[in-house]
């Protein structure tokens, strides 16, 4: 019979063992592969350090080069590093967890790494957007284009949406954290997300769902129609340019981002506006490492391969 921690009657203390299940989890992670926990390892640090590197490469060259200071480089910069800080906060532990397997994590590493994660993963959604706005000033307003991608607009876009999620990501945490957890203690995820953390909970959790929903609503729904709509506009505009070569030019700059948002989007979108019932441990993983892992992966690949203004920065500073 599962015992709820919090209910427990004021005059009767808690063993020092309900104490220590009280303030710790066990995330299972990939404990069903258990042939496989040192391939994962290898895989996921190889990972890990291409993630780091390629993303810092790109970060150093935006900054050092002078030919890329423009709006559309600025907002790359600040992606790449979101993109490094984004992985580390769910990676590192995975490694550790795997080579280790010890799997435990206190309630309080647990709550900030979760809060981490919804506060980047906010933070991406918008500074996608943006990037899709300054695409479609750069190719639908060309000869307004740095009259209105101005620096101090810039700024502000950046900063928006760095901040923006904070404050809801750490209501929401505080939310979910507040309820009472009852005798089962494993989050069956790589890392401390929103309805694993609710299938430990043993009251009803209908509210914290419905405004789980409001807020992938909001930074995950809302941002994606946004960027639709300026692809849209963008896609008429192109067509409408009077060479093949402009054509194939300006659908290069731009299917990179639209491929990056679409694997983003798609997955997280699947993973948060789901019922809760439906997550099965094995589907929310998977999906999970799309967004979280294969993004951050493939987005320097993405944009270097594709961008030459990139490759001879790069050429420059090898």
């Amino acid at each position: 019979m599962q015992i709820c921690f919090p209910q427990m009657n004021n005059e009767e203390k808690p063993s020092e063992e309900n104490l220590t299940g009280l303030m710790e989890f066990v995330l299972l992670g990939f404990a069903d592969l258990p042939h496989l926990q040192w391939f994962l390892f290898g895989l996921f640090l190889t990972i890990y350090i291409i993630i780091l590197m390629s993303n810092g490469t790109i970060f150093l060259i935006t900054k050092l080069d002078p030919a890329l200071q423009s709006p559309m480089y600025f907002f790359l910069a600040n992606f790449s590093f979101l993109e490094m800080c984004y992985v580390s906060v769910t990676l590192p532990r995975m490694l550790m967890d795997l080579g280790t397997q010890r799997r435990r994590i206190s309630l309080v590493a647990c709550a900030t790494q979760m809060c981490l994660v919804l506060m980047l993963g906010g933070t991406e959604c918008l500074l996608l957007t943006v990037m899709a706005y300054d695409r479609y000033v750069a190719i639908c307003h060309p000869l307004h284009y740095s009259l209105i991608m101005n620096h101090r607009l810039c700024i502000q876009l950046v900063i928006g949406s760095w901040i923006t999620g904070i404050p809801v990501q750490i209501g929401q945490t505080y939310k979910n954290f507040s309820l009472p957890f009852c005798g089962s203690k494993q989050i069956n995820h790589f890392f401390c997300d929103i309805f694993p953390i609710l299938n430990l909970v043993c009251v009803d959790t209908f509210e914290n769902e419905m405004f789980i929903y409001m807020v992938s609503v909001f930074f995950g729904i809302v941002p994606f129609l946004l960027i639709l709509v300026s692809y849209s506009k963008i896609i008429s505009t192109i067509l409408k340019l009077p060479s093949a070569k402009s054509q194939a030019k300006a659908f290069s700059t731009c299917s990179s981002h639209l491929m990056v948002v679409m694997l983003f989007f798609g997955t997280a979108i699947m993973t948060y506006l789901r019922p809760k019932n439906s997550h099965s441990g094995g589907t929310s993983k998977v999906l999970s490492l799309f967004y979280t892992i294969l993004t951050p992966m493939l987005n320097p690949m993405i944009y270097s391969l594709r961008n030459k203004d990139v490759i001879v920065a790069l050429r420059k500073l090898l």
